[in-house]
């Protein structure tokens, strides 16, 4: 904290008044990153006219968060491995469940989308990703071709765009 304070030319009492603790300067760092990918949520393709069949969207949500893990790792894997902030109580982790959850009633046949949202958020958790990404080293457009196929298998199709 004090290092951040420094960085921003503000004292150190000034970051805990904002924040409350690192927890919190986190939590508020990855909300602020993670606005960029609400907006595309929001206004992608299919936001003005019809809405892509619900298969593509629960691909390209779960896509969306592999990359914004991948993109900001340091701070997903701190946030989400501090123990008083699991990442199932987390705000962001209710509104993506509920989307997701959302998306998989839309499948004819799937049973138990509550479960399988779970199960597949579990694939872009931050310690995994850090653990494939910065441990195994595998590659980016890999994970992401690799959660494509593996939802795809979860949920009885073929990968979308690939």
């Amino acid at each position: 904290m004090a290092d951040i304070a420094s960085a921003a030319g503000v004292g150190k009492g000034t970051l805990f008044r904002a924040f409350g603790d690192r927890t919190g300067l986190i939590r508020a760092l990855c909300e602020a990153r993670l606005e960029p990918v609400r907006e595309g949520r929001r206004g992608g393709p299919g936001a003005a006219g019809a809405r892509p069949p619900p298969l593509q969207r629960v691909s390209a949500l779960l896509d969306a968060v592999l990359c914004f893990k991948l993109d900001n790792r340091h701070l997903t894997l701190a946030l989400e491995g501090s123990g008083r902030d699991s990442p199932y109580r987390a705000e962001r982790y209710e509104r993506w469940h509920t989307l997701l959850h959302g998306m998989l009633e839309q499948i004819l046949g799937l049973t138990d989308s509550d479960f399988t949202a779970h199960a597949l958020l579990a694939a872009v958790r931050a310690d995994l990703v850090e653990h494939l990404a910065g441990q195994e080293r595998v590659p980016r457009e890999e994970l992401r071709r690799q959660l494509a196929s593996f939802t795809a298998k979860i949920l009885g199709t073929r990968p979308c765009g690939g």
